[in-house]
């Protein structure tokens, strides 16, 4: 990145790197402002504003994007049970195509020539936002000094990082003894390098920020009903002091879910993954609402969803949906033609599920639905029902037949 003028929007999100950046373009004679997305992480916005601004910022804008994160993202990844390699349901991959798309939105409104972020050369969010940049607005300059040389000969990590921003007065919450980085938003919190680099360090018990540990968490089981139309959580049905309550609104209803999975210790995971670029990377992960959701969605697919429809969905959709968010390609013509299967696909998903939480586990505790395709007569060991066992017999002559003996 060579110095130059210019306007810039930059990614902002008043952590380390970030601040760290802002004031770097600044002293590269770059106009900067600051953009904040507000994807429902829990974050003082009014304090990370007048950072940027004290930072030097020419202003800083911080946009409301929980309703579009839950709908057009956190919604349709529930709906195909989206996950990446069987475990990880790919919070921060959900985020990155509404915060790219707003970035660049706000970069022309405010009469920008580029846009600039803080992910570093080595993970996949740099690959995501310059996915979605490229598909958004090719002509847009990207400007990412986490992959120019002199940033990162001058900060080889965040030892760095943080000498630069203590001499430079800028305030931030990573420290020297706790140097993990966090993203968080409506759906989940991530933590990774520092201390996690070593796969087999056990994270410390003051790192996790949202979900209560399992251990610690009420000896008294609590439960809530979930009620799916199309695949799509509508409505939450709970207690709260006793008193029962329910939610419609989509950033209220995981919003609850998020508040009841939480406070029961459900939603951390540790893993190792594959990044995109080639590299494995150790993270952990909390999603409390949307582990919970996504549970109870599944549980009612087997009530509802016919066989047939259901194994190529799991098998050909749900994976590379997963592939294509994780590795950016969201903006790709193939993640529209699947997202138009999943909607087909849950027309018939439409009824309740009734979820206990205890000491980390969401249990399903029964489920009910106007469509579903389960006859308990026909399913019954105590009565024939329309299911003659005669009916059996011609189906285990022919399937025997395709099997070959063993020698």
């Amino acid at each position: 990145m060579a110095s130059g003028t210019g306007r810039v929007l930059l990614a902002y999100s008043g952590g380390l790197d970030t601040s760290v950046i802002l004031a770097w373009l600044i002293e590269r004679g770059y106009e900067v402002i600051c953009f904040i997305a507000d994807v429902g992480q829990e974050e003082d916005f009014e304090a990370a504003k007048a950072k940027a601004v004290q930072v030097g910022a020419r202003k800083c804008i911080v946009q409301d994007l929980k309703k579009e994160f839950v709908e057009s993202q956190c919604w349709p990844a529930i709906m195909c049970n989206a996950h990446y390699e069987n475990v990880y349901y790919l919070g921060t991959s959900l985020a990155r195509p509404v915060i790219a798309r707003a970035q660049i939105q706000m970069a022309q409104q405010e009469g920008c020539s580029a846009v600039s972020h803080g992910c570093t050369g080595k993970g996949n969010d740099g690959v995501r936002f310059q996915f979605a940049y490229a598909a958004l607005d090719p002509n847009m300059e990207v400007i990412v000094p986490w992959r120019d040389p002199k940033f990162f000969n001058t900060f080889a990590g965040r030892q760095e990082l943080l000498d630069y921003a203590a001499k430079k007065g800028i305030p931030v919450s990573s420290t020297k003894a706790k140097p993990w980085s966090m993203d968080e938003n409506l759906a989940h919190c991530s933590y990774e390098s520092g201390l996690l680099e070593d796969p087999d360090t056990t994270p410390p018990t003051d790192m996790w920020k949202l979900v209560v540990d399992p251990e610690k968490a009420s000896d008294q089981p609590e439960r809530f009903i979930v009620e799916f139309a199309k695949g799509i959580p509508v409505k939450l049905e709970y207690t709260e002091n006793g008193n029962p309550k329910f939610v419609t609104e989509p950033v209220e209803l995981l919003t609850a879910a998020n508040a009841l999975a939480r406070r029961n210790g459900v939603g951390r995971i540790d893993i190792v993954e594959n990044r995109y670029v080639g590299i494995k990377s150790r993270g952990c992960y909390e999603t409390p609402g949307l582990t919970c959701l996504r549970k109870a969605h599944i549980d009612l697919e087997g009530l509802c969803l016919d066989r047939e429809v259901r194994a190529f969905r799991d098998q050909s959709v749900t994976i590379e949906y997963g592939r294509l968010l994780y590795n950016g390609l969201y903006f790709s013509p193939e993640r529209e033609v699947l997202q138009s299967y999943i909607a087909k696909s849950q027309e018939n998903v439409n009824g309740r599920v009734r979820v206990k939480l205890y000491k980390g586990n969401a249990i399903i505790e029964g489920r009910t639905s106007d469509s579903s395709l389960y006859d308990m007569s026909e399913s019954s060991m105590d009565e024939l029902g329309g299911f003659l066992p005669t009916d059996s017999t011609g189906f285990v002559g022919r399937t025997t037949n395709f099997q070959k003996p063993e020698k």
